[in-house]
């Protein structure tokens, strides 16, 4: 089954005739199936956008060996992927500073993803099939996604316009495996193309101080894609995409030494604590307590689908119309608790584009969102301070953009959206519904050319976000008697401004930019007079500002060198609402050197020493020892990283490289993320650094 889910991608993709044989029938035919696509892009709906998106494309997802969403864009200017769990592996993708639930993931466009679906299986997105990955910071781009108000993140499917079947098998350290598998093809008549996509990647536990107890879970992921395009006429295009993932991740006790699989580690529940989980009470020497007493075990199964029908009515207006729907499904264990979630989201769009003259470009529609999000425990049902987190919510917006084109040295969009929003947690202690608000989402923007080389551009906005999950603040599910309660009744409100400055010369390209971020009514996780967990909302406003600085060099048409320098700066209000401390300051360099047949990639990504105080760190290795109190003061680290490819010719690709080179991790320092807190209780996440060692793999790529 690992790697059955290519089968169909590839005995599709051959089932199509080839046009090798004549390059000029080829050539033609790739025109007819761009046709009504190329078209609608000139027309403006995908132009080249006024607000500032840094675009990831294909060759650099490559030379990152990333094979997930998190590994491409982490460390990208402005992202931050934090990992916020040594069990469950967790991980949030932070854009300017703003927290993970702040971003928003589109793919082609269009939301595919649940309001619950950025805790787990971002780690399962695939990059095989991407052709490039659009990140948008700031208070999100109101016309169509208002809720990001930490920013977007646009995966975009490479589309089919020849006939090409690909495979990349890979072998490392760790029980890193991975096989991707694409295949495009296009149809007799060329106006229908297809692209099969297939990926399986594995990845096993980490224990670096050998207590027995992971610090980085096991991984495996599956996905399987496929993206339909069909040219109905001249002036009508359908896009047709299914996706179907599946994740599986474990932490806990070391399967082969603590405990024989993770069916064996569930099963070991009895309900019965061990009065010690390590020797001495000290969470850096073995393990002796019960398997499940550690055992975090996560498996999310999601669909994804979208149809867009794209229509050009006349040399003046265009529409899209749009449908997406998700289905996210999760089974969890958490040292000794159940929790059973499906979200459920259909999203509904309709867009317009008009070219009013030559000076305005007029964007206007409405879309619908609805989603169902229902959980289920048995081991807190009956805990009387335990509050369902199942919710209803419902969005409802209509739009309009305007693009005003003065000159030629200035273009101004300016739009404002209104939505109505509700959310309902539907438990019977939560009578009513928690929000139902009318949401006004104004936003400017304005790119302004100074010469050939510079170009500023500035960008404001408002945006909101329902904080639904409890997912999003900490681990306070882990506790079998207090249960855990929810206080929200508003949304989000964030304000946000942008400016940066760009410089594009023949050999010198650099981007400065800062931003600033406002939020309003931030939701955190606290406890009651009773030391029950509650999910609330903060009175005080919470605030980021970041400023960031990359540039890129060409020494030569061989060399290249990247470089990058970045600060946050958040209040204390934001700083008590994390979980995990941040990045405050960070600086990278890239170098890639390329001939013919060679490409030689070298990454150091450089972090800056951080106060733990100020994140409210506090633990202790040895349980009731004082003496026993972790470091508050993390120290400033390097993460270096390389990959060297190889061609044997136009087919095949051989490929090697060595993640986190200098084997660099928080352990190695001397520091699990195992603690114990101030009352003797047990927690997995006091985390600042690494917690993945070096890892090598080598690989090959082939193409037909």
């Amino acid at each position: 089954m690992k790697y059955s889910i290519l089968a169909a991608a590839v005995v599709s993709a051959l089932s199509f005739p080839s046009y090798a044989e004549n390059s000029d029938l080829e050539n033609v035919e790739r025109i007819e199936v761009r046709g009504v696509r190329q078209k609608l892009q000139q027309d403006g709906r995908l132009k080249d956008v006024i607000q500032k998106t840094e675009v990831l494309d294909e060759l650099s997802i490559i030379n990152k060996n990333a094979l997930n969403l998190t590994d491409a864009i982490n460390n990208e200017p402005g992202v931050n992927v934090s990992n916020e769990c040594s069990m469950c592996g967790v991980k949030r993708i932070m854009l300017n500073g703003m927290k993970g639930e702040h971003t928003t993931i589109l793919v082609d466009g269009l939301p595919t993803h649940t309001l619950i679906s950025g805790f787990y299986a971002v780690d399962a997105i695939s990059t095989t099939g991407v052709d490039r990955i659009e990140i948008a910071r700031g208070a999100g781009a109101s016309l169509i996604a208002p809720e990001a108000i930490g920013g977007t993140v646009n995966i975009v499917t490479k589309e089919a316009y020849d006939n090409q079947v690909s495979v990349d098998v890979a072998k490392g350290s760790h029980d890193y495996t991975t096989f991707k598998g694409m295949a495009t093809g296009i149809s007799d008549n060329g106006k229908t193309g297809i692209t099969l996509i297939g990926q399986y990647d594995k990845q096993n536990q980490e224990d670096h101080d050998d207590n027995g107890v992971s610090e980085a879970p096991l991984q495996e992921n599956q996905t399987l894609s496929a993206l339909l395009s069909h040219d109905l006429n001249d002036y009508n295009n359908l896009h047709f995409r299914v996706a179907k993932v599946r994740s599986e991740i474990f932490g806990g006790p070391m399967i082969g030494e603590q405990v024989g699989s993770i069916q064996e580690a569930i099963a070991s529940y009895d309900g019965i604590e061990s009065d010690h989980l390590f020797e001495n009470d000290d969470v850096r020497n073995k393990y002796i307590g019960k398997p499940w007493e550690t055992t975090e075990w996560i498996e999310t199964n999601r669909d994804e689908a979208y149809l867009k029908w794209l229509s050009e009515w006349s040399d003046y207006t265009t529409s899209e119309l749009a449908v997406s729907y998700a289905k996210h499904n999760q089974d969890s264990f958490y040292e000794g608790i159940d929790y059973r979630a499906k979200d459920t989201m259909m999203y509904f769009r309709a867009k317009f584009d008009t070219e009013l003259n030559d000076e305005h470009f007029i964007s206007y529609g409405a879309d619908m969102r609805t989603e169902e999000m229902r959980s289920h425990t048995n081991a807190l049902k009956d805990v009387p301070a335990y509050v369902s987190d199942s919710f209803d919510y419902d969005v409802k917006g209509v739009f309009i953009q305007d693009t005003w084109t003065p000159n030629d040295s200035i273009e101004i969009a300016m739009a404002i959206r209104v939505d109505q929003v509700t959310a309902d947690f539907i438990d019977p202690k939560k009578p009513g519904t928690e929000i139902d608000e009318t949401f006004v989402a104004p936003r400017f923007d304005m790119r302004y050319f100074h010469n050939d080389e510079f170009t500023s551009r500035f960008s404001a906005g408002r945006g909101y976000r329902a904080p639904l999950s409890f997912f999003e603040t900490d681990h306070g599910i882990l506790d079998s008697e207090k249960g855990y309660l929810i206080d929200v009744d508003s949304l989000e409100d964030s304000i946000s401004a942008n400016y940066a400055l760009s410089y594009e010369g023949e050999v010198l390209t650099s981007t400065f930019s800062i931003a600033h971020s406002n939020v309003k009514n931030l939701a955190a996780l606290q406890e009651t007079a009773d030391g029950v967990p509650i999910l609330t909302q903060l009175d005080e406003e919470a605030s980021v500002t970041t400023i960031d600085l990359v540039g890129g060099y060409s020494i030569n048409d061989n060399l290249t060198i990247n470089a990058s320098a970045e600060y946050f700066d958040y209040n204390d209000v934001f700083r008590s609402s994390y979980s995990i401390a941040p990045v405050e300051t960070r600086a990278g360099i890239e170098i890639e050197w390329k001939t013919d047949d060679l490409t030689v990639f070298w990454n150091t990504v450089w972090f800056g020493s951080r106060d733990l105080r100020d994140y409210g760190y506090e633990g202790y290795n040895i349980k009731g020892d004082p003496s026993s109190l972790k470091q508050l003061d993390a120290p400033s680290f390097t993460v270096s990283d390389v990959k060297i490819q190889y061609s044997l010719n136009e087919n095949i690709k051989l490929y090697g490289g060595l993640s986190n080179i200098f084997d660099y991790t928080q352990i190695g320092e001397g520091e699990s993320p195992l603690f114990y807190d101030a009352d003797g209780g047990y927690d997995v996440a006091y985390i600042w650094g690494p917690l993945h060692g070096r890892e090598f793999y080598l690989g090959v790529e082939a193409k037909l």
